[in-house]
């Protein structure tokens, strides 16, 4: 990545676009503001605040780096989930093949910082941003990127587009496999067969590989992804015995979210040699920062926990600002502010005014309006009733579930060291 571009992040001015930050940094750079290493609760800043965990995001990024490696696999996180240039280079640095991205505008941003090699998990068929992709390929030698094919007329577009430009750089492909009732992709090994055909037959792609994703399976389970994984790889084997990667020195075959990783690695690991190296590209996202949620039941490290582990680096503080009711706290964050797509925040942990903290044992926000969460005694917490709801002016800190519809809604996110010290800023690009 390009050290420069990533450098002019700490000259960005700190103003009202960003929420949560202390007023008192108004004109102030990142980098100064970085420098000043500001106490979390302390120093000025303001709620709702979302923050990331210095450690936790530390652990995610080397302990799937580490799976990946352990099972001959390369790792192409999915960028989508923070569009987070610091984040996309700690992933690069920790060992990962490339970032995987799914639309144009996240291929731009990842150019702008320099990312060399992306996997485009969709087939690309606008002809404004294939014809800037092709100028990309043109100017940087050493840039690469590898996309989706899943229709022949895809191809027929592509190719259109593609040769009226009449770049020097065929675009590299995969056919994409999906399934009945699934996402995109071909539904089967005839559809991927003809997809192949089209692509063979121009000068402006070139075959590399096949993938797909798991995740949206329907009732996927782990034999149904098994087996979808088994027709991914069966598909390769044949596609090479047909003769159809003879142009290119590597075969790639991809696929995985962040809830399958274990199957895709046992899965490719019974891969047959094939006449050129194989590269094995697993993508998942979401990992980095984990979550207090979804991600966090369905992990595969729950099921292989000799593997590895996540933990969860998000924390949203919100305040208390109302306690209109006996048994009800308003708190200052709502649909605005956090993820509810896949589950409501869980309560954590409570500060009050003096700094003291206890656990959120025993409290649940019950729903959310968009600025203001409701939080309530737990009613399954027994006879009791669940815990005392927090005071006006508490700040209580909050779990979160589904990282992609979080990090949308904060451009810049504190990065905490666990004594609260904040040491960076996460920009982010939504």
């Amino acid at each position: 990545m390009s050290t420069a571009a990533l450098d002019q992040l700490a000259d960005e001015v700190i103003d009202h676009r960003f929420k949560g930050l202390p007023p008192d940094a108004a004109g102030v750079t990142v980098g100064r503001l970085r420098a000043q290493r500001r106490d979390l609760f302390t120093g000025g800043f303001t709620t709702p605040v979302l923050t990331l965990s210095a450690e936790a995001v530390e652990h995610n990024v080397r302990s799937l780096d580490r799976f990946a490696s352990r099972h001959g696999m390369v790792l192409a996180p999915h960028g989508k989930t923070s569009m987070a240039p610091q984040l996309f280079q700690r992933q690069l640095d920790a060992g990962a093949w490339g970032i995987t991205l799914a639309v144009p505008h996240q291929v731009r941003v990842a150019r702008a910082f320099g990312v060399r090699r992306v996997f485009l998990a969709n087939e690309l068929v606008d002809p404004a941003a294939l014809t800037w992709l092709s100028g990309e390929l043109e100017e940087d030698a050493e840039f690469r990127c590898v996309c989706y094919v899943d229709s022949v007329r895809g191809v027929e577009l592509m190719d259109d587009t593609l040769r009226a430009v009449g770049g020097n750089r065929p675009v590299e492909v995969v056919v994409e496999l999906g399934a009945p009732g699934a996402r995109s992709g071909v539904r089967d090994a005839r559809q991927a067969a003809a997809v192949a055909d089209a692509v063979e037959g121009t000068e402006s792609l070139l075959l590399v590989g096949v993938g797909g994703y798991e995740g949206e399976l329907p009732d996927a389970d782990g034999d149904t992804v098994r087996e979808w994984l088994n027709a991914l790889s069966s598909l390769v084997v044949e596609f090479d015995k047909e003769g159809r990667f003879a142009d290119t020195p590597e075969i790639i075959i991809s696929a995985g979210g962040s809830a399958w990783f274990d199957a895709v690695a046992e899965v490719f690991e019974e891969l047959p040699d094939l006449s050129r190296p194989v590269c094995k590209m697993l993508r998942s996202g979401a990992y980095i920062s984990h979550d207090d949620g979804r991600y966090r039941g369905v992990t595969p490290f729950r099921r292989v926990p000799q593997e590895g582990s996540l933990l969860p680096a998000f924390r949203l503080w919100a305040q208390v600002v109302s306690r209109p009711e006996p048994g009800l706290a308003l708190i200052n964050a709502g649909k605005r502010d956090l993820s509810y797509d896949l589950g409501l925040p869980e309560v954590q942990v409570i500060r009050n005014a003096r700094g003291a903290v206890r656990g959120g044992a025993g409290l649940v926000v019950s729903r959310l309006a968009d600025q203001h969460a409701f939080v309530v005694p737990d009613p399954e917490a027994g006879a009791d009733g669940g815990a005392e709801p927090p005071e006006v002016g508490d700040w209580v800190g909050l779990g979160l579930s589904h990282p992609c519809t979080i990090f949308e809604k904060w451009p810049l996110i504190p990065l905490v060291a666990g004594d609260g010290t904040v040491t960076d800023y996460i920009r982010t690009f939504f």
